[in-house]
């Protein structure tokens, strides 16, 4: 039997008995992590081998009193083995923005323990219900907020990739109506992150910054350079490239007998990740977003984290 523990997967060996009262807080535990599987009959720790179990003789009976607990589908099944009886029981994930609880706590795993929940990550999951913040209005806002330039630019550019030539007619209501921006008079936060002028993010959206910094070597404290955009993404996403690109330096990759020049940053690649960042952000949160530049590395900071299902093991295969 192979397979290493994780937020997934747990192993008991329960040989002749199992704590019922305990395995609910197991199933509330996995399901708030995303669902897995809690194995009895094997042995908790490698080398793994079957050791059967005769807990939960009557399956049937602990999945009716789990539902009954938790409110949860739990499949539980027994697998026939040489060396003894091995029990799965199959936990779903949670609910979106809905943390599972047993007995007044909602439980987590923290390495063989289980323990309560901490309020941030109970917020985290209830903030997944949450609507978009960026398609919400923001009270006060009007269309002189925005940046005359910025909806020039959205104009051209969306006009150049829908191949709509009315919109580079349209006047400004109707072009941000059509964009969903502005909705019965009102503008929603995406219009700001987008288009806003710098007065305005100031009074309605603060933390709707980027902040750029170049430093000369990884243990560098102070940085060489800095610059603050409180603006639109339209306002400055070229000047962002730009200032990013003035340090670009060229490396030297030898293919064969030949040696080819390639820039350390390439275009494509850091708008994409500027982007990402940008329009991926928790904007519930204080904090600006970073863009730390080194000769040989760009790091990006963005306030938030994974959307709900993805951690950094599974982030590649999503």
């Amino acid at each position: 039997m192979t397979g290493a523990e994780n937020e997934h997967l747990e192993f008991k060996e329960a040989r002749r008995h199992y704590d019922f009262e305990l395995l609910v807080k197991y199933c509330a535990a996995l399901s708030n992590e995303g669902g897995g599987r809690l194995i009895l009959g094997v042995s908790d720790r490698p080398p793994r081998k079957v050791v059967g179990s005769r807990a939960f003789l009557e399956l049937q009976r602990t999945r009716a009193g789990l539902v009954d607990r938790l409110r949860l589908r739990v499949e539980a099944y027994q697998i026939p083995h040489p060396d003894g009886r091995v029990v799965v029981f199959e936990v779903p994930p949670r609910p979106l923005g809905v943390p599972i609880q047993y007995k007044g706590a909602y439980w987590m795993r923290a390495g063989q323990a289980l323990v309560p929940m901490t309020t941030d990550q109970i917020k985290r999951i209830l903030d997944e219900a949450v609507p978009d913040y960026s398609a919400e209005i923001c009270t006060g806002a009007s269309l002189d907020d925005l940046d005359p330039v910025a909806i020039q630019q959205f104009r051209e550019l969306w006009g150049r990739k829908s191949g709509n030539q009315r919109l580079l007619h349209a006047n400004r209501e109707q072009l941000l109506a059509d964009a969903e921006l502005f909705v019965d008079g009102s503008l929603r936060y995406a219009a700001l992150i987008l288009l806003g002028s710098h007065s305005a993010l100031g009074r309605y959206l603060p933390q709707a910054e980027t902040v750029f910094e170049y430093r000369s070597s990884q243990a560098s404290t102070t940085y060489q350079q800095r610059k603050e955009y409180r603006q639109g993404f339209l306002v400055y996403h070229d000047d962002l490239w730009q200032t990013v690109n003035s340090r670009n330096e060229v490396q030297q990759i030898r293919e064969g007998m030949f040696v080819r020049d390639l820039l350390t940053f390439n275009e494509a690649v850091v708008r994409e990740a500027i982007l990402n960042a940008i329009s991926h952000r928790e904007y519930r949160m204080p904090g600006s977003v970073f863009l730390r530049q080194f000769p040989r590395e760009l790091e990006i900071v963005s306030p938030g984290s994974f959307p709900p299902g993805i951690t950094e093991q599974n982030i590649l295969k999503r």
